[in-house]
């Protein structure tokens, strides 16, 4: 069969990502933070984009007719610069034909009591009040409070006291850049010396300095090395301490036997011992504060109806509100080929993104209206009542793609009188319930696992086996590995560890 080539024409449907639509579906995505930041670049980008509120209100004009009478004028200015200015408070509010209040600030002129001329024969008004602008305004203390120092400058300013050379300063710049919030040294020194091509000796070295900054601690490599450093600094590092700090495995599991038996010390001061451990700092870093925690605001508001029902509404605050400029497009529109070309794809940027806007606000809205109504148990009755959902449900209740609901549930928050949740919250998978009953939320099951294990008998400790017979007995069907997964998620120690736990602390109640 020869081959050639030839010509075919083909009718056919596809989707075309144009720009514009991969601008609405990145808005969609988008949180508080990052869509105003987006309308920033774009407010910059376009001249044609103007703040809703950074537009002026033009003052109503003069009426046809209507002249300034001389009479209604203020103060001539003879009055003003002539030499027998009154200085006395009644003086002054006849002239103005005001009170002296509603003219000045009160407090901030005083002239009770005669002028006395200076050297120059210049009179002295005294002046009080809180200190201001110079246009009156009170200061502003924000800008005199000095900001928090953070841990890296705390460091480096000891650094440049206690090292001199050169060589080492580099080095110790290096370590503190590696030291984390929470004050440990996230790289090895190995890693480092290769880095900067010197021995592990000299940073060993450099990093003995760092370990004698404060706070104390700071620089470890382990839990055990920050204890250990504290500890030579209370001078209460012994044999005894060493051992335990070299078993920190078998205090996590209140193995007291053991402990007793490595550290070679009674009951008594192996309590002591812990006592002390515990009020020693974990992570000294902390004290400095880390990144600075950025509040969520949410996206949507529910409030009780008084029908019995929920009122969802969007948070207007935090919609941005921009505006097109139509009259500058007009102007700018009669220029050249070239400006217009320019004027007339901003316009079109403009419109689009005005109208990419106020659909996201829309799919938000509609969105969560389904959610809520999805989940109506769980806002009046509480977490137990959390039903299963996922994508498919809503996007087939709302007609929309799952891809699309996806996006709008990333970093959208709902706030509601159960408290601040993410949308993505409340998409839970499912399961099955026994007798053929109604399937139960992950999440729902989670906080069952919680309760029973807060509120078992310290006595009567429970398993993984026995939770899952209260849970068959209360209507779900969970296999002990999902059980033991869902304890592990909240945190929860195993039963042997919480048996243990407790009845160290009965012992020493």
């Amino acid at each position: 069969m020869a081959l050639s080539a030839k010509l075919v024409m083909r009718q056919g449907q596809s989707l075309v990502m144009t720009p514009q639509l991969l601008q609405a579906i990145k808005l969609l995505q988008l949180s508080n933070l990052e869509l105003a930041s987006f309308i920033e670049e774009e407010l910059e980008r376009n001249p044609l984009l103007e703040r809703a509120d950074e537009v002026s209100v033009l003052s109503e004009p003069a009426r046809d007719g209507e002249t300034a009478s001389p009479d209604d004028a203020g103060p001539q200015e003879a009055d003003w610069t002539g030499g027998d200015l009154a200085v006395d408070q009644g003086a002054l509010e006849t002239a103005l034909g005001t009170e002296l209040d509603n003219t000045f600030d009160s407090g901030r002129l005083v002239t009770d009591g005669p002028t006395t001329p200076d050297a120059h024969g210049l009179s002295a008004t005294s002046w009080t009040g809180t200190s201001g602008g110079g246009d009156g305004s009170p200061a502003n203390l924000e800008s005199y409070v000095a900001s928090a120092t953070t841990l890296h400058e705390r460091l480096t300013d000891q650094l440049t006291v206690s090292v001199r050379a050169m060589s080492e300063r580099i080095i110790g710049h290096c370590l503190i850049d590696q030291i984390d919030d929470a004050g440990y040294l996230v790289e090895s020194v190995d890693d480092i010396a290769a880095r900067l091509n010197v021995s592990p000796a000299r940073v060993e070295a450099v990093l003995t300095i760092v370990h004698g900054f404060e706070p104390t601690g700071v620089g470890a490599r382990s839990l055990a090395e920050c204890l250990e450093l504290q500890l030579r600094e209370n001078n209460r590092f012994d044999p005894a301490m060493k051992a335990l700090l070299a078993n920190l495995d078998l205090v996590a599991r209140h193995d007291h036997a053991g402990l007793r038996r490595l550290c070679g010390v009674d009951e008594e001061d192996l309590v002591d011992m812990l006592a002390e451990l515990r009020s020693l700092d974990p992570k000294p870093g902390r004290a400095f504060g880390g990144a600075p925690v950025q509040a969520v605001v949410p996206d949507v508001y529910i409030r009780a109806a008084s029908d019995g029902g929920w009122a969802v509404e969007l948070n207007t605050d935090m919609l941005p509100r921009i505006l097109v400029n139509q009259t500058y497009q007009s102007h700018v529109g009669r220029a050249g080929d070239a400006d217009r070309s320019f004027v007339t794809n901003c316009l079109q940027t403009a419109n689009w993104l005005a109208k990419s806007l106020e659909q996201r606000a829309r799919t938000i809205l509609k969105v969560s209206t389904e959610i809520v109504r999805q989940q109506d148990a769980f806002f009046s009755q509480g977490v137990e009542y959390l039903r299963p959902l996922n994508l498919k449900t809503i996007a087939d209740a709302i007609g929309m793609h799952e891809s699309t609901v996806s996006r709008v549930t990333s970093n959208k928050y709902m706030a509601s009188p159960r408290g601040l949740f993410e949308l993505k919250y409340f998409f839970t998978a499912s399961i099955a319930a026994t007798a053929g009953g109604n399937a139960h939320s992950a999440e729902a099951v989670r906080f069952r696992i919680k309760q029973m294990i807060d509120g078992e008998n310290p006595a009567d400790i429970l398993s993984d086996d026995a939770i899952v017979v209260r849970l068959k007995t209360a209507g779900v069907v969970i296999a002990r590995r999902t059980v033991a997964k869902y304890r592990e998620s909240l945190r929860l120690p195993s039963s042997v560890e919480r048996r243990r736990d407790k009845q160290c602390r009965v012992r020493v109640s």
